[in-house]
């Protein structure tokens, strides 16, 4: 049997991705189809007092142009993370820029964009804000995010801190950051007979039909929504977000198939993106280098119209043993549109000011970092001492640490030099929380001996598609050639959204249950092993033997913390004269349970460090406070890495079985790799040039004098 679980099989989608063969959501052929276009807002915070609608719906090929005044009321959405977006054309108030105030919908695309340059908006400016950074402390406190406490403390930080033999308090600054899949927000809505199917580029088939049918005012068994690939993701494309919204709204008022697809520049608007935060985090040690306290205050950016925020501070409990802790989160609402969750979420942005924070102690005591590090891992969950699940994180300091010859390192700051360029290394550690959910399955197999697997999961890119396979391959005991797959469709066994690296175990042990209970049907039915199986079907006298499967987490108290973790060291190069920090190598070293597919799963890690080289040392979006929008919405002036930013990366495993996590033993890493590498490169750009930069991405004015 080959291709199945632990076997490093290649991407069985990979085909038809390079030839062109894969169909994505804005390819999707119908017949009849209009399309759609939205008019965006120019102005952060007004009221619209006139729409001139005069030359627009004169223009060629114009059907009909959706305002606030025509288009009709959406029911109020309760899915979670949708109620985070301010429902499309039901008002006359503009509460960030890119909102859309109007839709056209004309016969062609080009006719649609030019119809929509011609809408005239006329506006009541009222003051706004929009700079996070001009007056952070007038922010909120926020108690809850999810259902969930953001908030911990235990021990006496202050007396800590007060009795300390070393401490070190500083604030560091994130920036916002955009996700810049390359596949836009793309949708195709039909309505007929009474029926809405909806071809959506969504990592949510289930929450977005919800969604749909809570704003329309229709039984979710009205809805269908589905894709066939993805185009990227990152988190970008969740449910209830205003385009789709517009696009199921006009089909049903049309009768008619609308096709919306965003331009790039509406992506920044239309989707969320990384809000910015300002985080204090503050240490206190013994002269051992034994943490006596941490403090970590967490204030991020947000919107007027959501209730999201980056919960910077929620792993931070989980990562050093201390006997005192504080974590606090406020919020600093502005005028624009609400951020969403973007890869590596909460640990992906708070864990950087922790990490440099730690390596800013190990200066301070005279420590090496990896040292510092290794004298306060937590061998329990400090906050109230039950074990992990599994942890084997020190194995992964020693073997990063081997793999990159750590132990080379000189003490001082500079003092690693070739030629005119000033060489530093940094190290820090990652950890991802493990978000599980329940999820169905079926699988079948017809009387060819062709297995399939059905499940209303999706493939962002992250290798699903061919994890699945391997698992319904391996539990049959088949080759994974023989097995075909059906997802992100609302017609199949029900998935919760693709997200938080919680697919592979959610979905993965649906799908593993689905295939053992085939397999029961199929030895029932006289299959003397996986050859038999095609005999066993034609006996049975159906064209196609079929069995569901579940799996749901069983979370509670006797349910261990479960994480991943790894640790991550760079090395960076930085000219002596022209400061631009440059990345010439990574080593990161995970354990994150049983590897599935050790292929997709190093290049999900790859992909990871590549991502946190962009957070380090290129991306930001900026923004302009006198016009209240995002700069540069697209790709020309964006930074983002590209082959010539990013040098040797070194990805490695301590595999370990994890059966509290998921019966397949394994835990989630999608998220994992993008964890740990910003402070890292910012650490070694502080071993490099004696300079410590406390704000990221790190630009070469910082290093400048």
């Amino acid at each position: 049997m080959s291709g199945g679980i632990g076997q490093a099989v290649s991407r069985r989608d990979g085909p038809a991705k390079v030839t062109g063969a894969a169909r994505y959501a804005a390819d999707t052929p119908v017949a009849d189809a209009v399309h759609a276009v939205i008019v965006p807002a120019t102005r952060p915070k007004a009221r619209i007092t006139k729409i001139d609608l005069g030359r627009a719906s004169a223009a060629p090929g114009v059907i009909r142009i959706f305002t606030h005044e025509t288009t009709p009321r959406f029911g109020h959405v309760t899915v979670v993370l949708a109620e985070d977006n301010l429902p499309p054309l039901q008002g006359d108030r503009v509460l960030y820029e890119g909102q859309p105030v109007a839709l056209v919908v004309a016969g062609t695309p080009e006719q649609a964009t030019e119809a929509a340059r011609l809408v005239r908006v006329s506006y009541d400016e009222e003051p706004f804000d929009v700079d996070f950074l001009s007056d952070p402390d007038r922010a909120e406190p926020v108690a809850e995010f999810f259902g969930l406490p953001l908030d911990t403390a235990w021990g006496d930080v202050a007396a800590a801190w007060s009795e300390a033999d070393a401490r070190t308090e500083a604030v560091y600054v994130t920036a916002d950051r955009h996700h810049n899949p390359i596949e836009p927000g793309a949708i195709l809505a039909v309505w007929q007979d009474g029926q809405l199917t909806v071809h959506d580029a969504t990592q949510g088939v289930a929450e977005e039909r919800e969604a749909l049918a809570q704003a329309l005012g229709l039984d979710p068994a009205q809805v269908r929504v589905r894709n066939d690939f993805i185009g990227g993701s990152f988190g970008a494309k969740l449910w209830g977000l205003p385009h789709q919204l517009l696009a199921a709204m006009a089909a049903r008022q049309l009768e008619r198939p609308v096709k919306l697809v965003l331009t790039r520049a509406q992506t920044y608007t239309a989707w969320g993106y990384q809000s910015a935060t300002r985080q204090t985090v503050a240490l206190s040690a013994r002269a051992d280098g034994s943490l006596t306290g941490l403090r970590h205050d967490v204030v991020a950016a947000g919107s007027h119209i959501g209730h999201y925020i980056e919960a910077a501070g929620w792993d931070t409990p989980a990562i050093y043993a201390t006997p005192s802790f504080r974590i606090s989160h406020r919020r600093r609402r502005l005028d624009r549109a609400s951020p969403s969750a973007m890869r590596s979420p909460f640990g992906g942005v708070g864990l950087v000011p922790v990490e440099i924070a730690m390596d800013e102690l190990a200066g301070r005591l005279g420590m090496d970092p990896l040292e510092l590090r290794l004298r306060n891992h937590a061998e329990a969950h400090p906050a109230d001492g039950r074990p992990f699940s599994s942890k084997r994180l020190r194995e992964c300091y020693a073997e990063a640490a081997r793999r990159f010859g750590w132990s080379e390192r000189p003490a001082a700051a500079r003092s690693m030099r070739d030629g005119r360029t000033l060489v530093g290394w940094g190290m820090a550690t990652a950890v991802l929380r493990a978000f599980r959910f329940p999820a169905t399955a079926r699988t079948g197999i017809g009387r060819d001996g062709r297995v399939l697997v059905e499940t209303a999961t999706h493939d962002v890119g992250q290798g699903l598609s061919t994890i699945l396979r391997q698992i319904a391959a391996d539990t049959l005991g088949v080759a994974v050639e023989r097995v075909d797959l059906a997802i992100a469709d609302t017609a199949l066994p029900k998935t919760t959204f693709t997200g938080g690296s919680s697919t592979s175990m959610s979905v993965g042990s649906a799908v593993q249950a689905a295939a053992a209970a085939l397999r029961e049907k199929l030895v029932e039915a006289g299959a003397n092993g996986p050859e038999g199986y095609a005999g066993a079907v034609a006996r049975l006298g159906v064209e196609r033997l079929s069995a569901e499967g579940e799996w749901s987490p069983a979370d509670g108290e006797a349910t261990p913390p479960i994480f991943s973790f790894g640790a991550v060291f760079a090395e960076v190069r930085v000219d002596r004269d022209i400061p631009i920090p440059r990345v010439s190598r990574v080593v990161g070293v995970y354990d994150a349970g049983r590897i599935l597919n050790p292929k997709t799963a190093r290049s999900q890690m790859t992909g990871g460090i590549v991502w946190g080289i962009g957070q380090a040392l290129l991306e930001r979006s900026e923004m302009d406070p006198r016009l209240g929008r995002f700069l540069s919405k697209n790709l020309a002036g964006t930074l983002v890495p590209v082959n010539a930013d990013v040098g040797e990366i070194d990805v490695a495993f301590i595999e370990a079985p994890d059966p509290h996590a998921s019966p397949l033993g394994a835990r989630g890493i999608g998220e994992l790799g993008a964890i740990g590498i910003g402070a890292a490169i910012a650490n070694a750009v502080s071993d490099a040039t004696g300079v410590r930069v406390r704000e990221l991405p790190i630009r070469p004015e910082h290093l400048m004098g």
